[in-house]
Parts: structure tokens; C-alpha cells; sequence
């Protein structure tokens, strides 16, 4: 193996409420739909650990690493509650080492719409936060769950984006593993499953055979890996995780890169990997869809469907409305309404799927009556 990518991804969603009309309809508002106390609780408890996590980043670029970092709006947004969090990411950008991915704005689904208009509008919106923020310009993409789904490689590259970061699923590969940077209309690289969660789900696991995992253990795997480049997926909440569940992950961090460079083996951003290696074509994924723990988990039942749809309808109510009082706030609400996570929890293998479905879709049919009865 020449080189390793690492992308960390840091996404905290809107929470939806338990909610029912059943005191009359009331003015669409954040407080009307989402948890707001439990929003704030949870960027509270990250936002602890972000000073710690990216000074250990800093240190592991300091030995050679490099990172894109896939920072989602929602995420941006609960930035504004403490200012010093966006300051920490800005010195890890300072260092040079560190890229920034472009996602929907969101964290939603919009590339399965059948337009593409808001799509390209998230991801705009997303490399104009990114710009303003950190002063840089998101060469790479990302879909939230690694989404691949479609045809929407035009729409990056008239954004000026140059690859994507995908799922490594099996039903994309027609090797055993994603060892190479993939032909299609923009170029991509696909997440190595097993050694993304080595990582982010083994690394502090007692009862795993390869406990404890060490930095050098891991780059020899990588070592006797052929191809040309790994890419690992990691969430960025599982780094603090691990350190405080069984130690060890920050000192993994910081030596990765040492290791890996005793072995010949470099950490790269993707813009640079897609420079250094000869594209290799793979047709599927023209033809396939994969996300991260698999599409059924998106897209498995009737509800999560009936949502996309409803979603994908609204686009279109929304636009059309321009003369709608409060506009602007609706489309954030909206906006938020469009989560990945909101799939996720429609998810029948969750104990709460079908309570969280009636309870989702009845939010957005309160959302879409208030678009149509004009009120804000």
C-alpha cells in the first residue's frame, strides 16, 4: 500500500420531539418541531472534548498525518452556542494538513430527489459556510452515509469539486477490497469497511482478538495490503469515546503517521490522492446504490419512502411560494426536516421505528399544511 486517506466526520442532528397536535395546530417554529433542550445538551457534551481531541490532531499532523474533516451545517449551526469550538477547528486548518468536505448543508438525502435544484443548492450553501469559516474552498464531497446513489457527479463538478468519498459496500466492488481511486464522472474513493472501524467501533472492544489495537499493528496490516490508496471513515465522536472507554486512541493518533511512514507509506488528502494515481474504472457505480450499514436502513420500509417522497414534494411547494409570509424560516425548518438521521430512526429494526415514523411524517404533514395555509 502507497498511502492512506482519513476522513472524520462530525455531525450532531436536530432532534425531532414527540409530537401531536392534539391542542390545535400552532406556527411551524424550531421549538414547535425539534428538542431543543436535548440539541443543546448534546453539543454541550462534544463541545467538552473538542479542545482535548483537536490538539491530539494537531500533534498527529505535526508526525506527517493529514485529515478531511466532514463538518456538517447542522452541526455549524449549534457552532454559534460556543465560539471557541469553531476557533479550535480553525487552528487544525492553519496547520495545512487539514481539508474540508463539502455534504448537503443538512445532512440530507436530496441527491435521490429527481431534481437536483436543492441538492445543489445544500452543497453550495456548505462550501460557502466552509469558505467563510475556515478560508478555504472544499475540493472534496461527501454524502451524508456515504450515500452513492445516481448520477449527480455533473452537479459536483460544476460546483468545482474534484472527488467524492463513498461507502465501500460489497455490491459496488468487483475486487475484495477498495484499494484505488474509481473512474466515474468525478473521481471517488470508497471507505474500507473493516479497517474505518477497527477504529471507530472495535478499537476499545475487550473481547476483540486484536485488542489492544496500536498504531504499529495497524500499519502492518496496511503494509501488506496491494493497492494504491486506503481511505478510512471515522466519526469524529468515537476518538473521545474510545479514549475514555479504554484509553489508548489518542496515542494511537499520534503515532499512525510514524508508523505508517516506517513503512513507506504516506497520509494524503483526497485531492491529492486523485492526482497521484491512475483512476480505475468501475461500473457499477453507475448502476448500484450503498450507504453506510446499507441502503435498507435509509430506505427499508414503506414510511422511510413515503418520507422521501413527501420531502421531495415540498421542494417544490417551497419554491413555488415565494410570496409565503417568513419564507426564509420555513425553508430552515425545512431544511432540518431533511436529516438523514430522521431515516435512520423510521428504521423498523429500532425497537421505536414505527412510533418514530407516524411521528415524523406527522410533523412534516403539519409543516406542508402550514405552507399552504401561509402561516408563520
Amino acid at each position: 500500500m502507497e498511502s492512506v486517506c482519513m476522513c472524520v466526520e462530525l455531525h450532531l442532528p436536530y432532534h425531532l420531539k414527540w409530537y401531536w397536535p392534539a391542542d390545535g395546530y400552532r406556527r411551524p417554529e424550531m421549538s414547535t418541531y425539534f428538542d431543543q433542550e436535548r440539541i443543546f445538551t448534546d453539543f454541550q457534551h462534544l463541545a467538552a472534548s473538542i479542545g482535548r481531541t483537536n490538539k491530539v490532531l494537531a500533534r498527529s499532523i505535526e508526525n506527517g498525518a493529514a485529515y478531511t474533516l466532514n463538518l456538517s451545517g447542522t452541526f455549524l449551526d449549534q457552532c454559534s452556542w460556543d465560539p471557541g469550538v469553531l476557533n479550535s477547528f480553525r487552528d487544525l486548518a492553519d496547520t495545512g494538513n487539514v481539508a474540508f468536505a463539502a455534504s448537503t448543508y443538512y445532512h440530507s438525502l436530496s441527491a435521490l430527489y429527481p431534481d437536483l435544484t436543492d441538492f445543489k443548492e445544500q452543497v453550495w450553501t456548505h462550501m460557502e459556510k466552509i469558505s467563510e469559516l475556515f478560508g478555504v474552498v472544499p475540493s472534496t464531497f461527501v454524502n451524508p452515509e456515504l450515500l452513492i446513489s445516481g448520477n449527480i457527479g455533473g452537479v459536483l463538478k460544476k460546483l468545482g469539486l474534484t472527488c467524492m468519498i463513498a461507502e465501500g459496500a460489497r455490491n459496488l466492488l468487483n475486487t475484495d477490497m477498495p484499494v484505488s481511486v474509481f473512474s466515474d464522472d468525478i473521481p471517488i474513493l470508497l471507505r474500507h469497511i473493516d479497517l474505518s472501524e477497527d477504529i471507530s467501533k472495535r478499537f476499545s472492544d475487550k473481547s476483540w482478538e486484536d485488542h489492544p489495537l496500536i498504531a504499529d499493528k495497524f500499519a502492518s496490516w496496511i503494509e501488506h495490503i496491494e493497492g494504491d490508496v486506503i481511505t478510512l471513515y471515522l466519526d469524529y465522536g468515537s476518538i473521545p469515546w474510545n479514549e475514555s472507554k479504554a484509553g489508548g486512541m489518542f496515542q494511537f493518533l499520534k503515532d499512525l503517521p510514524l508508523s505508517l511512514e516506517e513503512r513507506g507509506i504516506s497520509m494524503i488528502r483526497p485531492e491529492d490522492a486523485i492526482k497521484r494515481f491512475e483512476k480505475v474504472k468501475l461500473d457499477t457505480l453507475k448502476t448500484e446504490s450503498a450507504a453506510r450499514y446499507g441502503m435498507e436502513g435509509l430506505l427499508g420500509n414503506h414510511a422511510q419512502h413515503f418520507y422521501l417522497k413527501q420531502l421531495e414534494i415540498i421542494v417544490q411547494e417551497l419554491a413555488s411560494r415565494t410570496d409565503l409570509p417568513g419564507n426564509g424560516e420555513m425553508k430552515k425548518i425545512f431544511g432540518y426536516l431533511q436529516q438523514s438521521d430522521i431515516f435512520l430512526d423510521m428504521n423498523t429494526a429500532n425497537i421505536t421505528g414505527y412510533e418514530r415514523a407516524v411521528n415524523n411524517l406527522s410533523i412534516l404533514s403539519d409543516l406542508r399544511r402550514a405552507i399552504w395555509e401561509g402561516r408563520t
